[in-house]
């Protein structure tokens, strides 16, 4: 999550003449702004850094670097495609995904199609370890719901949680709800193993004999397993699922925190009025800055509590999203971060910080950890439940929904969703080159089905003029490049070429998942009789 709103990198530049950026005998350089701290040590002060302008074949070479693609053909009639793509600003990339099928014993039934993005904070340990293993949670969860169904068609779906998903069976006749219920209890069960992991660790130590309750403060830095779980506890992550079940024609997108899912749904051409692309936002921003979930965050705790639950849009004033996966320091009981509750320390020796998990696991290696917020008194604060919203899915109806973006809130930062949909709308229909930003709609018209919520309010984005680029194959990659300049290569190369530690500042990690699917011949939705000529 920006610490910082973004703005255009021109408005940030202070200029000392005409131009700034130059062109020397061996490179390109411009001036970019540092806010550093001053003499005293405290206050922030501005100073101009020259840097290296990098080239566009560098530039398109990062942008390219991380993308993938992939077509899967399947008996049932339907043709998948995806697409997926990062960029880091944080080093390393904070930003983590995943994504399965689980196919039917003979194809023709339908599949479970998993796309999933993460957006870790605090690190990237929660978001490596959730695309490791969260889609293998929720696959786990549908399994004992299907073991628990009459049908027996249902038996054959693997119930292995860190196995290589190879079957599936049809859904059946499972509702909706039960579906819902089952991701959200998916998600809220594993968050409730990440955090309990360090302390079990402990735990074992201690009746194995390993170390006495009743010694000196246990040591536990060299415990590899140990530390891992301590830092993916007390990291964060948000995650966003994406879950196509063929079989059922249905989609469920399972959202916590603020990466979002938008959809274009296509309304074909009716009595010579052009076909149009649908906005429909598939998720809500989970932030302080949403007031739904500032009305449940006040609900949650006492009203004595109201005026700091909440401040300055964020929760307790430090974190950004109101739901998250880690992020230990807002949820465990103080006891516990204290290891009162879960360890004998009355008659350990104690040092100024107490018995703490700090001690026990990080002090050994230099690291230690955050306190809880001063205003911390009845947690938990943050929750990792999501909001599951539900479509049903059409492969022969031509205005239906037709391509799916999931992505972090890198891109949503910089890019609206009408402006998402637009972009792959006119990839999708063949657009090449560079297009002005103000003809796209024309050429690729746009209606909003549902706005969602937006979380973000107060991010400042680029105000009119500039171009799109379609110069990308991989859609996820053209969203990304039009993210940080598009068709303008000047204002692009600029925010490419600053190096990480100063980035974060004007963008975000960002990871990008496109997916969508054919029945046969798009018609209009994937030609376009409109040429541009390229301008690359």
């Amino acid at each position: 999550m920006l610490r910082r709103a973004w703005k255009p990198l021109a408005a940030s530049i202070i200029v000392a003449g005409p131009a700034y950026y130059y062109l020397t005998a061996r490179e390109q350089t411009f001036e970019f702004p540092v806010k550093v701290k001053g003499s005293d040590g405290k206050k922030s002060e501005i100073i101009m850094k020259t840097l290296p302008l990098l080239s566009m074949k560098t530039v398109d070479s990062r942008l390219r670097q991380d993308a993938t693609s992939e077509t899967n053909s399947r008996p049932y009639g339907v043709t998948w495609h995806h697409t997926t793509s990062s960029l880091a600003s944080n080093d390393p990339i904070e930003d983590a995904h995943s994504h399965q099928i689980i196919q039917s014993n003979d194809g023709t039934k339908g599949d479970l199609l998993f796309y999933t993005v993460f957006d870790g904070h605090g690190g990237r340990n929660t978001s490596q370890l959730l695309s490791r293993t969260l889609i293998n949670a929720v696959a786990l969860q549908l399994s004992q719901l299907a073991a628990a169904s009459d049908s027996p068609s249902t038996k054959s779906f693997s119930d292995n949680l860190f196995g290589i998903w190879s079957k599936s069976a049809s859904l059946g006749s499972w509702d909706v709800p039960s579906i819902s219920s089952a991701i959200e209890n998916a998600f809220v069960e594993f968050d409730n193993v990440l955090l309990d992991a360090p302390i079990s660790i402990l735990k074992q130590a201690v009746q194995e004999g390993k170390m006495s309750a009743n010694g000196p403060v246990p040591d536990l830095s060299g415990n590899a397993s140990g530390v891992q779980t301590l830092q993916a506890a007390i990291s964060g992550s948000c995650a966003l699922m994406a879950l196509f079940d063929t079989a059922q024609r249905d989609l469920y997108i399972a959202c916590t925190g603020d990466s979002r899912a938008v959809a274009g749904v296509w309304k074909p051409a009716v009595e010579g009025a052009k076909g149009t692309w649908e906005v429909d936002v598939l998720s809500e921003d989970q932030t302080a800055k949403n007031p739904k979930e500032v009305e449940r965050l006040r609900s949650e705790h006492p009203t004595s509590e109201a005026s700091n639950v909440v401040m300055n849009g964020r929760v307790l004033g430090g974190l950004e999203p109101s739901r998250a996966f880690g992020d230990a320091r807002y949820k465990w009981p103080l006891a516990m971060q204290e290891l009162w509750a879960v360890f004998s320390c009355t008659n350990v020796v104690k040092t100024e910080s107490g018995c703490s998990l700090n001690q026990v696991y990080m002090v050994g290696n230099g690291t230690p950890l955050r306190k809880p917020p001063r205003t911390f008194k009845t947690p938990p604060y943050v929750t990792a439940r999501p909001v599951v919203t539900h479509r049903k899915l059409s492969f022969d109806d031509p205005s239906s929904l037709r391509f799916l973006v999931i992505a972090t809130d890198g891109l949503w930062d910089v890019l609206t969703p009408e402006e998402v949909v637009g972009l792959v709308g006119g990839h999708l229909a063949g657009l090449k080159g560079t297009i002005s930003k103000d003809t796209l709609p024309s050429l690729v018209p746009t209606s909003i089905a549902n706005a969602g919520v937006d979380g973000k309010a107060g991010k400042e984005r680029s105000s009119g003029g500039g171009s799109w680029a379609f110069v990308d194959d991989n859609l996820s990659t053209h969203l990304i490049r039009n993210a940080l300049g598009g068709g303008d290569e000047e204002d692009l190369r600029k925010m490419m070429s600053i190096p990480a530690g100063i980035s974060r500042r004007y963008r975000d990690d960002i990871t990008v998942t496109v997916v969508w699917w054919e029945t046969g011949k798009e018609g209009d939705v994937t030609s376009t009789d409109v040429v541009v000529k390229s301008k690359l």
